[in-house]
């Protein structure tokens, strides 16, 4: 049975991942044929994005809503100026957030230390993504949320869907190609791509928690935690248990992360320990910015995502979902092995940015040196490195020196592929 602390383990561990991986994958089609629904009037939900983290801090806003092709509607902020008012001047830049969080993981800092504010202020028209099944992304044009087929999706699906809808709406809205900061490849469809401490390789992860998570099952494990409660039926295998339709992991952000925020403000509890304990020591976090973070995280997700990160943990290898029997996996991919996503096919000219730590637990620096080995015959000059040997996994994304760190480099990347 899954315990509180593992839950409170796979979130500490995960709400930082905007950089799990990159997958080079390409989905034909063009902007016609997204469905495109456009919301540009503020919500009045006091908790939507825009207006709690970019209202707030005087920038300008609108939010849109774009339908995948498998009927998952999907929020999406957009920044089109910086806080000067001024139009924008550079290309648009697709922010895609990580496991376990939404959006608001790139504005929680101050405007001088968020990425999203960062590059408005620095002239670029910025698109900020939630993936299927946070927040604001629950909407779905004939399943609801409770459905257990709503969930039934991994980061397969994120790619093929999400993100290639995404990326197809901000380039028919724009009329350019775009910059992207994220895990997941869509070559052609960038003018470059930043990746940030990028796991694209899974053989060197220091960190003994995740590895165990992995070993154990725990995603798997879910399953039992959910009903538990069901003692009558111990007999239900895994795959049973599964068909019964408990497919979000886990149930019950709502209450999850009121919990999460009074015991990490408990007298003598100090939480990053536990994400050292995963990510490596993060050198450059404001702890006093926690609050705000639970304030909109964590963000639940599908069960299937969680077994399937569990799965490529496990065997070392970044590959599709693996359905289990020879039989379903010839079905789905026509072989007995789940396809291989492979880094080596990622085309030579395709601007590409690396940032990586020498502290990270989840992207080794071994690891991030494989990749990189991968990438040996990049056209010169199209691949840019940016190493700190104190930034851990977190420190990318909520590190308050991350801008001078991380961004000003990446903005002069992005500078220098806009033309």
């Amino acid at each position: 049975m899954l315990n509180f602390s593992s839950v409170l383990t796979l979130f500490v561990l995960f709400f930082v991942s905007p950089n799990v991986s990159a997958i080079d994958k390409v989905f034909p089609g063009n902007a016609k044929d997204v469905d495109i629904i456009i919301k540009s009037s503020v919500s009045d939900d006091d908790d939507i994005i825009c207006k709690s983290l970019v209202q707030t801090q005087g920038y300008a806003y609108e939010e849109h809503k774009v339908t995948t092709k498998d009927g998952y509607i999907l929020s999406v902020q957009r920044i089109p100026v910086g806080r000067s008012g001024k139009t924008a001047s550079k290309p648009p830049v697709l922010l895609q957030h990580g496991l376990l969080v939404d959006a608001a993981a790139w504005l929680l800092n101050t405007p001088d230390e968020s990425l999203g504010f960062i590059l408005a202020d620095n002239g670029f028209d910025v698109w900020l993504a939630n993936t299927r099944g946070t927040k604001y992304s629950r909407g779905h044009t004939s399943l609801s949320s409770n459905d257990s087929a709503y969930w039934e999706w991994s980061w397969d699906e994120l790619v093929q869907y999400d993100l290639s809808a995404l990326v197809q709406y901000v380039q028919y809205k724009t009329g350019q190609k775009l910059h992207y900061v994220g895990h997941s490849l869509l070559i052609n469809m960038f003018k470059s791509a930043a990746l940030l401490s990028p796991i694209a390789h899974l053989n060197q992860i220091p960190s003994q928690l995740t590895k165990e998570a992995a070993q154990l099952h725990i995603a798997e494990g879910v399953i039992y935690w959910q009903l538990h409660q069901f003692n009558s039926f111990p007999w239900f295998d895994k795959q049973e248990l599964y068909s019964l339709g408990y497919r979000q992991f886990p149930p019950g952000w709502d209450v999850l992360g009121p919990i999460l925020e009074k015991i990490c403000n408990e007298p003598g509890t100090n939480c990053s320990e536990l994400m050292t304990a995963l990510t490596g020591p993060n050198c450059c976090i404001n702890s006093s910015r926690a609050g705000e973070l639970l304030k909109h995280e964590p963000q639940p997700t599908a069960t299937k995502n969680i077994i399937h990160l569990s799965q490529m943990i496990r065997t070392g290898t970044i590959a599709m979902y693996d359905y289990g029997s020879e039989d379903e996996k010839k079905e789905y991919y026509g072989q007995s092995d789940p396809p291989a996503y492979n880094m080596k096919d990622i085309p030579k000219e395709l601007p590409l940015f690396l940032g990586y730590g020498g502290q990270d637990m989840l992207a080794d620096a071994n690891d991030v040196k494989a990749l990189l080995n991968d990438l040996k015959d990049h056209d010169n000059g199209e691949l840019v490195e940016v190493y700190s040997e104190e930034y851990a996994h977190a420190d990318f994304v909520l590190g308050v020196n991350a801008s001078q760190v991380v961004y000003d480099p990446m903005i002069s990347f992005f500078d220098n592929h806009s033309s």
